[in-house]
């Protein structure tokens, strides 16, 4: 494509711009999507100056169709469906709840690796920017929009490089705000957005959390926003 992103870091920082109005908040909490969405987080956070995390959701896939979502699953119980793509493709509950149990032990095994000890993060009077590499159906997305809006957050914000029209659009009557700088029309899938879409690592992840976490106490206590570039 024309206007794909060169990587996932590019991405993020094209992202970072149409968020500037976040920048030196001591709200504002960046929360990335696994495994994609992290390292795009990543240059949100660093832009910012805003904490980074990760917000567990795993997408539950049809059988044979792994990028078809029946749904997704999120950190703190959520599950939601996609009643209209179970029911057109006559998937049993039984076959759902076999789904299921097989992501939430990934979700599980990932918060492990991801996390450790470290507790969710708390959301509660904070602004909430949840981040990732695309929109295309949304299903993760709004399972993780559900998940946070239990902790009771001040505001959520779902930003992401690229994605579908009409799922930003649907995404805008859930949350505060959508920040997407491109949303073709012939979306077809997020991966044709990029030049190199390459699989994130759990070993990324952990890197590019470590790293998030160093340059926050490099910074102080304030949490100051760096004008350096990683480019």
């Amino acid at each position: 494509m024309r206007d794909a992103y060169r990587d996932r870091r590019e991405a993020g920082r094209v992202l970072a711009a149409g968020l500037a109005a976040y920048a030196g908040r001591t709200d504002v909490l960046v929360l990335a999507l696994p495994r994609g969405g992290v390292p795009v987080a990543y240059e949100v956070a660093r832009a910012l100056g805003a904490p980074l995390d990760v917000f567990l959701v795993r997408k539950l896939g049809v059988p044979g169709h792994a990028e078809l979502a029946l749904g997704a699953i999120a950190s703190g119980g959520v599950r939601l469906l996609n009643d209209d793509v179970v029911q057109a493709l006559g998937v049993s509950p039984g076959v759902v709840d076999a789904i299921a149990a097989e992501e939430w032990a990934e979700l599980e095994r990932r918060e492990r690796e991801y996390r450790g000890d470290r507790p969710t993060p708390e959301v509660r009077y904070r602004t909430a920017i949840l981040v990732d590499d695309g929109l295309a159906t949304g299903a993760s997305m709004r399972a993780a929009v559900a998940a946070v809006r239990k902790g009771a957050p001040a505001r959520i914000v779902v930003a992401v490089p690229v994605g579908a029209p009409s799922t930003c659009r649907e995404l805008l009557r859930q949350v505060d705000e959508v920040v997407c700088p491109r949303t073709p029309e012939r979306f077809h899938a997020v991966g044709l957005w990029y030049h190199d879409f390459s699989q994130t690592t759990d070993e990324e992840v952990r890197a590019l959390l470590g790293r998030a976490a160093q340059e926050r106490q490099a910074a102080g206590p304030a949490g100051g926003v760096r004008l350096s570039s990683s480019r």
